[in-house]
C-alpha cells in the first residue's frame, strides 16, 4: 500500500498490535525510552479499551492515541508524571474519572502531513463527548524549548507560540486542536531534555458535560416548537375565540410540540364587540378579556401537557396604564410575563399603550426562553442582555400590516439568531378584518431562524410558512448545535465581543410611589408623539371569517512520558 493510495481505518488499539505498536514507538520515541512495555499496553487496553484509539492503513499501524480516566480535580492542577503510573509501569486508569487523560499522540514519520493527528483528537473529543466527560487534560511537552532557553523563559516561550512568533512540534498542534494552557508545570519529567524538564498543563473542557447529579433533572438538549400563524378573523364571543385557540394547541400538542405560539394581540378580534368610534375605548375593552384568557390558557397547558406562548395581550395595570404583555402558560401550571418594552407610534397614538421596564430570561423544561414582542426585536440590546443570561430560544411574537413592516421584524429577528447564536421563532398573524378600526390589513410569514454556521441550513432558516396564510408550522431545536457553535463555531460572535472597548449593562428601573402613580392615571392620550416617528411594527389587521377547520383525530525513566506527542 503506497501514501499516495491509503486504505485508512479509525478503531480501537488491541492486545496484538502490541508488535507493531512497539515498533511505532521505538521510531517516534527513541530520545525518550522508547516504547512502554507489553504488559503496560495490555492492562491499559484491558482497563480502558474505548479510550486507546489506532489508525491502520490497510493493516499496518500508523498512528495511535492513548489515553485514561482520571479525576479531575486532581489533574486539573499541576502534577507530576509520575502520578500517572506505579513502580511497575502499570498506568494508573480510575474507573470512576471524570476527565479523559490524554497520554500519547503518536504517528508514523511517514505519514506525516497527512493530518493523523487531528483525527485522532477528535477522536478522543467524540469520546469525552459520549461518556459525558469533564473534560480532556494532558501534560504536553515542549521540545522546542531547548533552542531557545538562552533567551527566553518558559512564560515567554509559551506567549511566543500561542502568538505564533515561534513553532513547538507539539504545542502549536494542541494549540491548533482547540486546547488552552493553563499552567506551565515544573519538574513534570526532568528526564525529558528538549522540554528541560518544562510541561503545559493543557485542558479542553466538554461543553456538553452534565454533572451525574443532575442528569436526570438536567435540560434536554433538544426541544420542538410548534406555532400558529393565526388568521384574524370576526368573532361574536370570547367563548369562540378560546374554542380557535384550543383547537390549535390541541392540533400542536398532538404533534408532541414542547411550545405552542401564537401572534401579538391575537384576540384583538375581540374589539369588534364594542363600539368602533372610540380607539382608546375599545382597547380598553379588550384588556377586560386577558384574566379569562389567562386563566382558560393556562388550563390548556396544563390539560394538553404543552408549554404556551400566549402571544400577547393587553393588561391594565395597577396604575391605570395600559401595557401589551406577553404570557408563557408553563404545562407545569406556573405564569410567566414579558411586557413590550418600545411601543410603537401607532400604539401610542391611538390606544396610549405604555412601555414596560422588565426583561427576563425564563426557564421551562424544555430550554430557556427569552420573549420579545414584535417592535422591541428591532433593538438589539435586548437580545444581548437576553443572550448574557443564556438564553436558548427567543420568542417573537409579531403583528404587522405591511411587507416592508414585516420585513424590518424578519430581519432584525434573524441578526439577533447570529450574533446571539441562539434560535429565534417568529409567529404573527394574517388576513384582513375591515369591520375593525386599525385591524384592517395584515402581512407575515412566520418561521424559525437558527445561527448562521455548518451545524445549521445554509440560509439559517429552519422553517417558515406560506405567506398570509393560516397554518401551523413545527421546527426541532437541537441546543448542544448551540453550544458547539457558540465554542467551536466558524465564528463565536457571544465569545468574540471586545469588552475591553465595550460594554452593557441594564439600569434598574425606580419605582414610582403612589402619588406618582395618581398623577399617571390621569394621562391623557393628547400626550401621544408626533407621527413623524417611524413605527416598525404597526398592529395589522385580521382576515374574513372563515369556516373552523374539524380537528384532526389524536394522532519511568528510561522510558517516555505519558504526554500528548504530535509527529
Amino acid at each position: 500500500m503506497t501514501l499516495e493510495d491509503p486504505h485508512l481505518q479509525l478503531r480501537h488499539l488491541k492486545k496484538k498490535d502490541y508488535t507493531q505498536l512497539k515498533h511505532l514507538m521505538d521510531k517516534v520515541y527513541d530520545d525518550i525510552g522508547g516504547a512502554w512495555p507489553e504488559h503496560t499496553i495490555n492492562k491499559l487496553v484491558r482497563d480502558f479499551p474505548e479510550g486507546q484509539i489506532a489508525i491502520a492503513d490497510d493493516g499496518k499501524l500508523v498512528g495511535v492515541a492513548l489515553s485514561l480516566l482520571v479525576n479531575y480535580a486532581t489533574f486539573s492542577e499541576p502534577h507530576k508524571y509520575s502520578a500517572l503510573i506505579d513502580e511497575g509501569y502499570f498506568i494508573r486508569h480510575n474507573t470512576k474519572g471524570d476527565a479523559l487523560y490524554g497520554l500519547d499522540v503518536l504517528i508514523d514519520p511517514e505519514y506525516r502531513g497527512h493530518r493523523l493527528g487531528r483525527r485522532l483528537y477528535e477522536a478522543r473529543k467524540e469520546l469525552c463527548r459520549a461518556m459525558n466527560l469533564r473534560a480532556i487534560v494532558a501534560g504536553g511537552r515542549i521540545p522546542g524549548y531547548q533552542e531557545h532557553a538562552a533567551e527566553l523563559k518558559p512564560t515567554e516561550y509559551l506567549e511566543q507560540v500561542a502568538r505564533r512568533e515561534l513553532h513547538d512540534p507539539i504545542l502549536s498542534f494542541q494549540l491548533a486542536n482547540d486546547f488552552q494552557v493553563k499552567r506551565l508545570m515544573r519538574g513534570y519529567l526532568p528526564e525529558d531534555d528538549k522540554s528541560l524538564g518544562y510541561a503545559t498543563l493543557l485542558e479542553w473542557n466538554n461543553i456538553l458535560f452534565e454533572p451525574e447529579a443532575n442528569l436526570i433533572e438536567s435540560s434536554r438538549m433538544e426541544a420542538r416548537v410548534g406555532a400558529v400563524q393565526w388568521q384574524m378573523r370576526e368573532f361574536d364571543s370570547v367563548e369562540a375565540v378560546l374554542q380557535q385557540v384550543e383547537y390549535f394547541v390541541d392540533a400542536l400538542s398532538d404533534y408532541q410540540s414542547d411550545f405552542a405560539v401564537f401572534p401579538e394581540l391575537f384576540n384583538a378580534p375581540l374589539m369588534g364587540l364594542t363600539d368602533q368610534s372610540d380607539s382608546l375605548q375599545a382597547i380598553r375593552f379588550l384588556a377586560t378579556f386577558t384574566e379569562v384568557f389567562k386563566t382558560e390558557l393556562l388550563r390548556m397547558a396544563v390539560s394538553y401537557n404543552i408549554n404556551i406562548i400566549a402571544g400577547s395581550m393587553i393588561e391594565e395595570g395597577e396604575d391605570g396604564r395600559l401595557y401589551n404583555v406577553a404570557y408563557l402558560l408553563r404545562r407545569d401550571g406556573t405564569l410567566e410575563r414579558q411586557t413590550k418594552l418600545h411601543i410603537t407610534p401607532q400604539e401610542k397614538r391611538d390606544w396610549v399603550i405604555e412601555g414596560g421596564h422588565d426583561l427576563q430570561v425564563f426557564q421551562t423544561d424544555a430550554g430557556r426562553i427569552g420573549m420579545l414582542i414584535c417592535y422591541d426585536v428591532e433593538f438589539p440590546e435586548l437580545g444581548r442582555l437576553l443572550a448574557d443570561e443564556d438564553m436558548d430560544i427567543l420568542f417573537v411574537p409579531f403583528w404587522t400590516d405591511t411587507k416592508n413592516g414585516y420585513l424590518r421584524v424578519r430581519h432584525c429577528a434573524q441578526a439577533r439568531a447570529v450574533e446571539n447564536e441562539c434560535y429565534v421563532v417568529i409567529c404573527g398573524s394574517v388576513g384582513n378584518l375591515p369591520s375593525i378600526e386599525s385591524l384592517d390589513i395584515q402581512y407575515a410569514q412566520s418561521a424559525v431562524f437558527s445561527p448562521s454556521d455548518f451545524a445549521f441550513p445554509h440560509d439559517a432558516v429552519l422553517n417558515e410558512t406560506t405567506p398570509n396564510t393560516e397554518m401551523i408550522f413545527f421546527s426541532d431545536l437541537d441546543f448542544a448545535r448551540l453550544k458547539i457553535v457558540r465554542n467551536e463555531g466558524s465564528v463565536t460572535n457571544l465569545k468574540d465581543r471586545r469588552l475591553d472597548l465595550f460594554s452593557l449593562k441594564r439600569r434598574m428601573h425606580k419605582k414610582k410611589t403612589p402619588a406618582a402613580l395618581s398623577a399617571a392615571s390621569t394621562h391623557a392620550a393628547s400626550s401621544a408623539p408626533s407621527d413623524a416617528a417611524s413605527a416598525s411594527t404597526q398592529p395589522v389587521s385580521p382576515k374574513p371569517a372563515r369556516k373552523k377547520k374539524k380537528a384532526a383525530p389524536r394522532r519511568k525513566k528510561k522510558h517516555h512520558p505519558l504526554t500528548d506527542h504530535k509527529q
